[in-house]
């Protein structure tokens, strides 16, 4: 039941359970060169995603998917759906625009466009874009977004010069930026906190 994840007017989520990813982009030919992803095809592209994805999350797992889920028809969708690990909820991306239908949006748990939600007690704000400003950056707020394809193998995209206007507690959980599966919310922390350091170190 639901109810053992989550209480409260956003959800306080147990940190233990929950995940986010976004820009899986399942079945998209274009992202291999666009986001120079080390696979030879899509159907390699797929079998990396969805294995890695079940090495990392728990059947019982929570993940937010932070948009850009798949291309291809409804029926494409539920077969990758039914193929991957725990229960999802989907942050609409660009790529979904066209596909707000039942048959699509059936796949998950809750769809919108944003949400804020509580995990262990911190307060993130959860959107497909990094955000210029956004409630509560000034109050320790996280922002996770995807959209960008930021990563080691990115060179080029006209978002990418704009990330240096990123505050520290905005993150990429994005495949690309992370070995191609979820990233723990336990990562996350450790990810937000080293780049709060690291602000503070060049505030000096």
């Amino acid at each position: 039941m639901m109810e053992d994840y989550y209480d409260g007017l956003y959800g306080n989520f147990n940190p233990e359970k929950v995940w986010f990813t976004a820009d899986t982009h399942f079945f998209s030919a274009k992202v291999l060169k666009y986001s120079k992803r080390p696979f030879e095809s899509v159907q390699e592209m797929n079998a990396h995603l969805i294995r890695a994805w079940n090495e990392t999350v728990p059947p019982d797992g929570i993940v937010f998917h932070l948009g850009d889920f798949s291309c291809g028809s409804a029926n494409t969708w539920c077969g990758i759906r039914r193929k991957l690990n725990g229960i999802i909820y989907l942050i609409v991306g660009n790529h979904e625009l066209e596909k707000i239908k039942a048959e699509y949006l059936k796949n998950f748990v809750h769809v919108s466009q944003q949400m804020v939600i509580m995990v262990g007690g911190q307060r993130i704000v959860l959107n497909h874009y990094p955000l210029l400003c956004y409630v509560g950056s000034n109050r320790k707020t996280w922002q996770l977004f995807g959209h960008v394809h930021s990563g080691p193998n990115s060179t080029k995209g006209y978002d990418l010069p704009r990330l240096v206007h990123l505050m520290p507690r905005q993150y990429d959980v994005g495949v690309d930026n992370n070995d191609f599966r979820p990233v723990s919310f336990a990562e996350v922390k450790a990810k937000i906190e080293a780049q709060c350091l690291a602000a503070k170190g060049d505030n000096k």
